[in-house]
């Protein structure tokens, strides 16, 4: 036995000396030095990772791994008028995406599902020189960003169903799944781009601050992902929040701060707080200047546009021969356009609970009103000699169009406002239903009518157009808006102003000289496409302000 432990001491400390890279222990160091291929000396340097070591043996013993990281978190639990927040120390995050990683694989996310993102801030600054003067230095930070648990979420507040929720103690912003029908409503509320939407699920999804591991005095998965400990957990005063971001703004000298060239945080009031020593005024995103089109949303676009072209015939019910087929007709549009709009749901079967929300949010209410007018449109299918519930029902058609309006104006995307969003879709139940009135009856004052109104919206729509060579906005939203419609949707542009003209003026001033139901009907079908393509303009050419990302994203 003695001289077999002999044997085999020698072989074991040959294997550790091999494992730490060449011991000092090691038989023959000179001469394996000097037959070191440059290879071996690559593997040598490979292994002396002394951080990455020391970070990983931290986690070896589960005790020291479960008391490691006390420091990031507060000392106490959140006070009446506090709440948790993340705090980011952006000179200590070197962008190695730990945290990204640490938190798919605790939350089990989708492939491509992500609740926590890295962005890059790029700039310059003026540092003093050796030698008199100054020089310009340029400046690179890295952004790690989740869910900010607004102290006003936007999210909350636009939701139909209720699927959100403030934790009123921690004042986490959490998502209840079970609730969510998949309207990615919340997606467009959040200028954050949080929320994300899981095709496998049918529902949306987000950070919810690891509130399990909080609640039990540990760190969320991100925070003690990050071998720099860039984030940690902190206490915030809600009142302070609201103070600040509503008189100062970004004050970086403030105890509370806000990324540059990010949202405006007067809107949701986001918790999170952002430390650096750098200059931060002059820093932009890496993906600034990037024109990315938005998601067409085809679902959307065929509601509104079915909805609002039999709303436009409704109204215009007494400049035609009101007739029961028309009647059926108009009732068929809207019906067909709340067909539509179950489809762009992930969970269409709780489609019935988009009233819930009515008293915040803007879907809730389109909603509610465009049913109570397929049932007021129904029940004119059997009074249809009753005026005066065409003229209740007509209100009500111009209500719901309001509120549709409503539903993107709220989500404060400058070319979504209310001053733009209205005019096209009022100016679509308008080109729409006289294109419809004019196929029954082609008068030449239904005729003058449609073109006037057609010159009018395409004249509206045009003028987001003038941004495009203002410098003065430099990439704005609208002026990314301009350019998108006169670089990546060129095509789509042209489509609709050759539809809009061809069917909105061209035809019906023809059907003028000659009245031919086969002119009037190709000016309707030429209206719908060119509002086909203006609602598709609508969608994907918004260009809301984002967080920071990458090139790359």
């Amino acid at each position: 036995m003695k001289s077999e432990s002999k044997v085999n001491k020698p072989a074991t400390e040959r294997s550790r000396a091999g494992q730490a890279g060449f011991a000092e222990n090691a038989p023959g160091l000179d001469d394996l030095l000097d037959s070191r291929t440059l290879i071996d000396t690559f593997l040598a340097e490979q292994r002396d990772l002394t951080a990455v070591e020391e970070f990983s043996r931290a986690h070896d013993s589960e005790a020291l791994a479960h008391g490691r990281y006390q420091h990031l978190l507060p000392l106490s639990k959140p006070r009446p008028g506090e709440q948790y927040a993340f705090e980011v120390d952006l000179d200590q995050c070197s962008g190695c995406k730990g945290c990204v990683t640490a938190c798919h694989s605790l939350n089990g996310l989708d492939d491509g599902e992500t609740w926590r993102e890295t962005g890059t801030l790029l700039g310059e600054a003026l540092v003093p020189h050796a030698n008199g003067g100054n020089r310009v230095v340029p400046l690179q930070q890295t952004v790690t960003t989740a869910c900010h648990h607004c102290v006003e979420p936007a999210c909350l507040l636009g939701c139909p169903v209720l699927a959100y929720d403030k934790d009123p103690i921690t004042g986490i912003v959490r998502h209840l799944d079970d609730q969510c029908i998949g309207c990615s409503y919340c997606i467009l509320k959040c200028p954050y781009e949080v929320p994300k939407y899981s095709a496998t699920r049918g529902i949306v999804r987000k950070c919810d601050m690891c509130q399990d591991r909080l609640a039990v005095g540990e760190a969320p998965a991100c925070v003690q992902a990050c071998p720099n400990e860039a984030i940690q957990i902190t206490l915030v005063q809600k009142e302070q929040v609201k103070v600040f971001f509503g008189t100062s703004g970004c004050d970086p000298k403030s105890p509370l701060s806000w990324l540059p060239d990010s949202p405006a945080a007067d809107y949701t009031l986001p918790s999170t707080i952002y430390r650096s020593t750098r200059p931060q005024a002059e820093m932009r995103a890496a993906d600034h200047e990037r024109l990315r089109p938005q998601p067409a949303h085809w679902p959307l676009i065929f509601m509104l546009l079915l909805t609002q072209a039999g709303i436009g015939a409704l109204c215009l019910r007494p400049f035609a021969k009101p007739t029961w087929p028309s009647a059926v007709l108009n009732f068929g549009f809207v019906a067909a356009g709340l067909a539509f709009s179950v489809l762009h749901l992930g969970q269409p079967k709780k489609a019935w609970r988009a009233w819930l929300g009515w008293r915040t949010s803007w879907l809730s209410r389109e909603a509610i009103v465009l049913n109570l007018l397929g049932a007021g449109m129904l029940l004119m299918l059997v009074f249809r000699e009753s005026n005066f519930l065409a003229m209740i029902i007509a209100a009500t058609g111009f209500v719901a169009v309001f509120c549709q309006a409503m539903v993107y104006a709220d989500t404060r995307r400058q070319f979504w406002a209310l001053r733009r969003t209205a005019p096209r879709f009022f100016g679509s139940a308008a080109v729409l239903g006289l294109a419809m009135v004019f196929v029954l009856s082609a008068t030449p004052l239904l005729a003058v009518a449609l073109m006037a109104v057609t010159l009018l919206k395409l004249s509206s729509e045009a003028t987001v157009l003038k941004y495009v060579h203002d410098e003065r906005w430099q990439y704005g939203q609208l002026r990314r808006t301009a350019l998108l419609q006169t670089n990546n949707l060129r095509p789509i542009l042209g489509l609709r102003l050759l539809f809009g003209l061809v069917g909105g003026v061209f035809l019906p001033f023809a059907a003028m000289q000659s009245a031919s139901a086969g002119m009037s009907l190709t000016a309707a079908v030429c209206c719908f496409l060119g509002e086909l393509a203006e609602r598709y303009l609508f969608f994907t050419s918004v260009a809301p302000d984002k967080i920071p990302g990458t090139v790359e994203s």
